[in-house]
């Protein structure tokens, strides 16, 4: 297969990849004899968008309230030296169009890793139903996909990537006010996402406290680097494959039963390409560069060996631990209360270990943070009973009594 366009490492196979047929090599050594002739003859089509489990009239009226937000942002191409756009979707709430007097709170929306724009979209509209059928109060969502070749952005200012938490603070959002009826006040901007999703609401709530009324993050990567998925990346001569006594660090499971290792992770992903991968996507948000224009390893892919340098680098910018304790004075006023994290007891990925740390911190700074920890997994959160979606339902009636106190 040809990577076009560089995305197989992220998302794998991808419109207008090239690919050739299977040849089968029975006899063949590699280095004797003539090669192996391998012939890109297809392409790999376009994906079809998921067929959502909404009944006729409801995706069509979904489809009616779904519009694309396309913003061009000067700070993002002058860094990049190319146009480069903040994309995603508007979701308007089912009485948007019959009112047109009416302002709306407005959530900011973004996916985990392995997402885009076409998953973005398919969340929103699954949100339009919920709207439509009275679980969710009516509020504009804005689905945002934060998905590069190089993984997720995390809407963060990085050396490597861009100023995307700038880009989307001063660019994208006073665009998109000007372009609904929305809010457009603090107690009505909202955020909310999982996983990767969940640290790009978290960082964005703790860096821009005095534009988000509050975030909602679920089952968020790594808040406090003193447990990075059960590392601890500030011990001594620290290892992210191997613990102490010399026995893996897992990094998947199920509940009791480990599936993989950091180790069989890192080493698949070298496989896979230079980056796009999960493990490289953290490098790309959070180490500085390196003199070849890409971003210093945090670890050693041979060893696991972790680099104390480039780790005081992620502890001094993004670990949020350490952030929110060194710069309180100045954020806490308008960080106060705003902070709400859910994640399960049995997450896939041992989120849960770094948000008890995080907690811990905004305890000790008074901080009003709301803590959820839940008998789940990463992958069912969401779900009460049959409803794999419900918890969406809890959190926006929590947001909507912040941006309309006393009214339901």
């Amino acid at each position: 297969m040809l990577d076009v366009n560089h995305t197989y490492a992220y998302g794998g196979r991808s419109e207008g990849d090239l690919i050739s047929d299977v040849v089968t090599l029975k006899t063949w050594t590699p280095g004797e004899g003539s090669k192996p002739l391998f012939v890109l003859s297809s392409k790999v089509p376009a994906r079809q968008p998921p067929k959502l489990p909404l009944t006729p009239e409801v995706q069509q009226a979904a489809e009616a309230h779904t519009q694309p937000a396309d913003f061009s942002s000067p700070l993002l191409t002058k860094f990049s030296g190319r146009e480069t756009h903040i994309r995603g979707w508007v979701i308007l709430p089912p009485p948007y169009t019959d009112h047109p007097k009416d302002k709306y709170p407005t959530v900011y929306w973004t996916h985990g890793f392995g997402g885009n724009l076409m998953y973005a979209k398919a969340q929103g509209q699954m949100i339009y139903a919920r709207m439509a059928q009275g679980k969710m109060p009516p509020m504009i969502w804005v689905m945002l996909d934060e998905s590069l070749a190089t993984g997720t952005h995390e809407f963060a200012d990085s050396v490597n990537n861009g100023p995307w938490g700038a880009a989307l603070t001063t660019e994208f959002i006073p665009w998109i006010e000007s372009k609904y009826r929305m809010d457009a006040k603090t107690s009505g901007r909202f955020l909310e996402g999982h996983s990767s999703g969940g640290w790009a609401t978290l960082q964005l709530q703790v860096n821009y406290p005095k534009i988000f009324g509050g975030t909602w993050s679920t089952s968020p990567d790594p808040s406090d680097f003193h447990n990075f998925s059960q590392v601890d990346l500030y011990a001594p001569h620290a290892n992210l494959y191997r613990k102490s006594d010399g026995s893996a660090y897992p990094i998947v499971r199920d509940h009791e039963k480990v599936l993989g290792t950091m180790e069989e992770l890192a080493k698949q992903e070298r496989v896979l390409g230079a980056y796009g991968g999960q493990l490289a996507s953290f490098e790309w948000v959070f180490s500085p560069r390196g003199p070849d224009g890409r971003p210093l390893q945090m670890f050693n892919r041979d060893t696991g060996d972790i680099d104390p340098n480039v780790v005081a680098y992620w502890h001094d910018h993004y670990d949020l631990g350490n952030i929110v304790s060194t710069d309180w004075a100045a954020r806490g006023k308008d960080l106060k209360g705003k902070i709400h994290l859910i994640v399960g007891t049995a997450d896939t990925f041992y989120l849960d270990g770094a948000a008890h740390k995080f907690e811990a911190v905004l305890k000790g700074l008074n901080a009003d943070p709301h803590f959820t920890y839940i008998d789940r997994t990463h992958f069912d959160l969401y779900k009460v009973g049959d409803d794999r979606m419900a918890l969406f339902d809890k959190i926006s009636a929590e947001m909507y009594a912040v941006a309309r106190p006393g009214k339901k």
